[in-house]
């Protein structure tokens, strides 16, 4: 499988460490606020990853953090605590908003068909990890410690900037004077491992004892510690938006490689934004949307699944409601089709399989998802099949081979058609052979009150029906 490594900037051959088992490593969401349609489009992105390698036969385990305490409305240390802006927004307690959302977030991927990750691990879980961490940063002299915080000296780590190819002496000189919020602190780009429980944090709600006194961690550490207890302290892949290339990947990177002395990621990948409307997202602009927001305009989860299968993850994406709309209608589309073929395939007797053209086509989706996750070229293929003079027999299990990758739950469809219905359409279908042709049109109109379309069709001299969701 060849993919895009940001690290390098070019696409490389991708093997992991310890063939076929793949350490994958993806970074989870803050849970402070809602799961919106920007933080959809990455996980699925990140669970079509996860499902390539694991069709092309490697082993995934996939480790995914939850940040509930640490990260700051300034990725650079700036701002309050996110989980504790949540907190008196909501006038509930961190504790409480960091459940609440994170059985939100849980709940939108599980709808988005989303794999679950193998460890699923919240940061205020691993406090211990990540003193640890530091502890070893200190004793290696990476750290150094002021009255309102622990801090890593990135001057003392040669490498740092390699990943956002931005030279410190440049991102010094480009920082924004706000950032010397600690009087003490070096250069605006060394970044917290440690905040003391003093100061702008003096009533800092989720807090722990260390050898630095009472307070609590940065955001960055997290990634580090609990990716090293669960993966090793080399990962093959290392998930999550471009935007945490220029500080957190960086710093993650720093800070784990000073203290292992290893290369911390083989691989970076990155998903690009997801715009609205040409406009970046804000709940200012009122363009910030859940998937209750889009229940709201008739549109189901996996449709919008369906929709980012359509651009590449490296490429932004506009998302209009025209757009989401379309996607509604080729999945339903979708669904009748494979509705249709099920329905084929019980009433025909067919013809031999073509063996090798059902080997084309699984060359060809194989080729394009593993050129660098070219799913919207994989769709295409995946479209052409579906039109394809294959047997319906054989599109079916095409169709449910591939959505291993796509994930679109096709193989549920089968299930889709109460019996009520069938039944209706059964007894429509004698009507018609005994020529009672009235009687038959009043069952198809009452078919079609209850949500259905139902075609005639004739293939090799045999009359039968289809059904159609409306």
């Amino acid at each position: 499988m060849k993919l895009y490594n940001t690290l390098t900037k070019k696409i490389e051959e991708f093997t992991p460490l310890n063939p076929p088992n793949v350490a994958f490593y993806s970074c989870g969401p803050t849970v402070y606020d809602y799961t919106h349609i920007g933080h959809m489009r990455t996980y699925i992105n990140n669970d079509l990853l996860k499902r390539t390698l694991k069709y092309l036969g490697f082993k995934v385990k996939h480790v995914m953090n939850i940040t509930d305490v640490g990260h700051l409305t300034g990725d650079d240390d700036r701002g309050e605590d996110k989980m504790e802006k949540g907190a008196k927004k909501t006038g509930k307690t961190v504790w409480e908003v960091a459940q609440f959302y994170t059985d939100f977030f849980l709940k939108t991927i599980k709808k988005l068909n989303i794999e679950y990750p193998d460890i699923l691990c919240p940061a205020t879980k691993h406090i211990n990890e990540m003193i640890n961490l530091i502890k070893i940063l200190e004793k290696k002299g990476f750290t150094y410690e002021t009255k309102e915080a622990v801090y890593f000296d990135v001057k003392k780590y040669k490498k740092y900037g390699a990943l956002s190819n931005q030279k410190l002496e440049e991102k010094i000189k480009g920082a924004r004077e706000e950032v010397y919020i600690d009087k003490d602190k070096k250069n605006p780009a060394d970044f917290a491992l440690w905040f003391k429980r003093v100061g702008r944090f003096a009533d800092h709600t989720m807090h722990w004892d260390s050898p630095w006194g009472d307070g609590f961690p940065g955001w960055h550490i997290e990634c580090s510690a609990m990716s090293m207890k669960y993966l090793g302290e080399t990962v093959d892949i290392h998930a999550g938006g471009v935007d945490h290339i220029p500080v957190h990947h960086e710093n993650e990177i720093a800070q784990s490689e000073a203290a292992t002395e290893k290369t911390f990621v083989r691989f970076w990948f990155h998903n690009n934004f997801l715009m609205v409307d040409n406009q970046k997202m804000s709940k200012s602009l009122g363009n910030f949307y859940t998937l209750d927001d889009l229940k709201k305009h008739n549109i189901e989860p996996l449709a919008i699944r369906y929709l980012f299968l359509q651009s590449h993850y490296r490429s932004i994406m506009n998302f209009t409601w025209q757009s989401a709309k379309a996607a509604q209608e080729a999945f339903k589309n979708l669904v009748n089709k494979i509705i249709e073929l099920k329905q084929e395939e019980k009433k025909l007797s067919l013809s031999k399989t073509d063996n090798k053209k059902i080997e084309d086509y699984k060359e060809k989706f194989k080729k394009a998802i593993s050129n660098d996750l070219q799913i919207p070229e994989a769709l295409s293929i995946f479209w052409s099949l579906i039109k394809s003079d294959l047997t319906p027999s054989a599109k079916l299990n095409l169709i449910y081979d591939f959505d291993q990758v796509f994930g679109l739950k096709l193989w549920e469809i089968n299930h889709l058609i109460p019996e009520e219905i069938i039944k209706l359409a059964n007894k429509r279908l004698i009507l018609r052979q005994q020529k009672k042709f009235a009687e038959a049109d009043s069952i198809r109109k009452e078919i079609k009150k209850k949500g259905y379309l139902i075609e005639d069709k004739i293939i090799n001299n045999t009359l039968f029906y289809t059904i159609k969701k409306i």
